[in-house]
């Protein structure tokens, strides 16, 4: 089967890039677990908006697994890429990724399922397209 063009894989994806300050952190100096929900929601959100050109809501998120701590002073990159795709609903895999700057060591860290919603011009969910098969 061939590969999809280039442009899909960019409405499919979002990268974010964050770099963890103290004020992200908790008295251990890791990351504080609802801010990487947070920063994860929002690649999710702008994955979904960018795939179906819409006003999308977070429905659920589920299954996420804090396997690493996130240090103060790493670099986090979340990367979401939709997975699924229903009538109205986008489901979206999320990964965040530490990187030590010094160093370029990479860990994966924390995965999660996200599903987003589009909405019409009404508020009420509306239909996306598929993903290419």
């Amino acid at each position: 089967m061939p590969e999809a063009p280039p442009v899909v894989a960019r409405h499919t994806e979002a990268r974010l890039l964050h770099m963890v300050f103290p004020d992200h952190t908790n008295h251990l100096g890791t990351l504080f677990g609802g801010q990487a929900l947070a920063w994860m929601d929002m690649a999710a959100f702008i994955a979904a908006s960018r795939w179906s050109r819409t006003m999308v809501v977070t429905a659920r998120s589920e299954q996420v697994d804090f396997n690493q701590p996130v240090h103060k002073g790493d670099l986090v990159e979340v990367v979401a890429r939709i997975g699924r795709v229903g009538r109205s609903s986008m489901h979206v895999e999320v990964e965040v990724f530490n990187e030590q700057l010094l160093s370029g060591e990479r860990t994966l860290c924390t995965q999660g399922r996200f599903v987003m919603i589009a909405l019409g011009a009404d508020g009420k969910p509306t239909a996306v397209l598929p993903l290419p098969v």
